[in-house]
């Protein structure tokens, strides 16, 4: 599991004074307000980053990232994920996994066939999507009764063959 987690991206500098638009990926927008350091990550690893919230609106993050205190300061950052380490992230409920500790997991049918592995999720109504790779690629909602036993700690999400049948997109 990563000691790092993706909570969003900074999308471009708002006015002058080094205020950046920020597309978040936490669940609640909130705990922006509570991040006092971020960290952005480099070929040296995560490298920390002081962030001083603004507000939200319309969906969007507004803060001013590290010392940045004008619109070509902000403008360096434009495109740069923005991570929190794990001990800052809010507790799950029981049975819930983070997102980053989902991908790279195998999807392993009921007669232990390898079906691929998870490789994005997709947020965009009630229920996710979960995307494989694979022999033959997929996505399918994340629903029990097609996926009722997922182990991150064993990289490994059990699949039932006749639910993923009745719901899955397959890639031809």
């Amino acid at each position: 599991m990563t000691e790092y987690l993706m909570i969003g991206e900074i999308l471009k500098p708002q006015g002058l004074r080094g205020e950046c638009k920020i597309k978040p990926f936490a669940a609640d927008l909130s705990l922006f307000e509570t991040w006092k350091t971020v960290y952005l990550r480099g070929k040296e690893g995560y490298t920390p980053l002081p962030l001083a919230f603004r507000r939200i609106h319309e969906g969007f993050v507004y803060a001013v990232p590290g010392n940045c205190g004008s619109q070509e300061d902000a403008e360096r950052l434009r495109g740069e994920k923005l991570y929190i380490d794990r001990a800052h992230a809010s507790p799950l409920p029981e049975g819930a996994d983070y997102i980053a500790d989902l991908i790279g997991c195998r999807a392993v049918d009921e007669a232990g066939r390898d079906l691929g592995e998870l490789t994005d999720v997709l947020q965009h109504g009630s229920v996710d999507t979960w995307v494989f790779s694979g022999s033959r690629p997929f996505m399918a909602p994340a629903l029990l009764s097609v996926f009722p036993e997922v182990d991150v700690a064993r990289r490994r999400i059990l699949v039932r063959s006749d639910s993923l049948e009745e719901v899955a997109v397959f890639e031809d």
